[in-house]
């Protein structure tokens, strides 16, 4: 083991099959960092300054756009350090930072998903008591206890994966680093991690799937309890763009968290799209999905391109 003598580092993966130097992968990926960052930017700006949007829905989306800029902005150095410069080496603490903050925006952004599924069921299931039960107070509270779950759930899984003897390859599967790829080059018991790492996700992502279920069938046995089919029609329309932001969510997490576990027998690059796809299509498309269902937000952004 030379780790002892020299500090640890990791190898990160590009997109297997493709060679590093490939700009025409590299521009892409830049297109799409800015489209994140351009999007999730504007619709944080649009609620600051719109009064009209100063409503609990619209805060939630901004913390689902505070979520998505923090993921997208973890894996971009790393990304981009791949596919431009060809510098596919990382120290072993930057790897745990990033991972860190990976799992912790990702937890962030899963519990803000519960949080807008409850406004959802509230707008719906309670329509004449909504303005009392979503008060600013419990918005804020509701806020800084989601962050403070995301940042505290996952501190343990980096301080436990610090302590581990790295003595294998040291070779990532991805453009970045994330628990299970770590913990399959530790050459000492990983019981805990892995013990702790899913019980990790099932006190937040498990949980969160559960509740957001559960909300849905209530929110939907109430639509179908609606006479008018127009009423009924208006009041699911204001759910989708949080269903399209739940699955655009949890099918790639779940794609992953199975292919992880029971497709070892996969191609790599199988791993490494999901894994992409994971990280990548949410930040994408929240902005694109809330800016074209929600018609606040459209009619926002028309007026600004007219005054342009």
């Amino acid at each position: 083991n030379g780790t002892a003598s020299s500090p640890l580092t990791f190898i990160l993966t590009g997109i297997t099959g493709l060679p590093m130097s490939s700009y025409w992968m590299a521009s892409p990926l830049c297109c799409l960092y800015l489209l994140m960052l351009l999007g999730n930017c504007t619709l944080l700006w649009m609620i600051k300054t719109d009064h009209s949007l100063h409503t609990p829905m619209y805060y939630f989306l901004s913390m689902l756009s505070v979520a998505d800029l923090g993921l997208c902005l973890s894996t971009l150095p790393t990304m981009l350090a791949i596919f431009w410069f060809k510098s596919t080496s990382l120290r072993f603490e930057a790897c745990i930072v990033q991972m860190y903050f990976i799992h912790s925006f990702s937890a962030i952004e899963s519990g803000v998903l519960v949080a807008m599924a409850f406004d959802r069921f509230v707008a719906i299931c309670y329509p004449l008591r909504y303005a009392s039960v979503l008060t600013s107070s419990l918005i804020m509270k509701a806020g800084g206890t989601i962050f403070m779950r995301g940042i505290c759930v996952v501190l343990p899984v980096a301080v436990l994966i610090k302590k581990m003897p790295f003595c294998r390859s040291h070779v990532l599967s991805h453009s970045f680093c994330l628990h299970q790829d770590m913990l399959r080059l530790v050459c000492g018991d990983v019981r805990v991690n892995s013990l702790y790492g899913l019980t990790a996700v099932i006190l937040t992502k498990g949980l969160d799937s559960l509740i957001i279920l559960l909300s849905y069938m209530m929110i939907i046995r109430a639509i179908l309890s609606i006479v008018s089919q127009e009423a009924r029609a208006k009041a699911f329309s204001t759910c989708i763009s949080h269903l399209c932001a739940v699955l655009i969510f949890y099918i790639p997490l779940i794609g992953l968290s199975i292919i992880h576990r029971f497709g070892k027998h996969l191609p790599p690059l199988t791993h490494t799209l999901l894994a992409d796809a994971y990280l990548l299509v949410p930040p994408v498309l929240n902005p694109l999905v809330y800016s074209w269902k929600t018609k606040q937000i459209r009619r926002r952004i028309l007026i600004l391109l007219c005054r342009r």
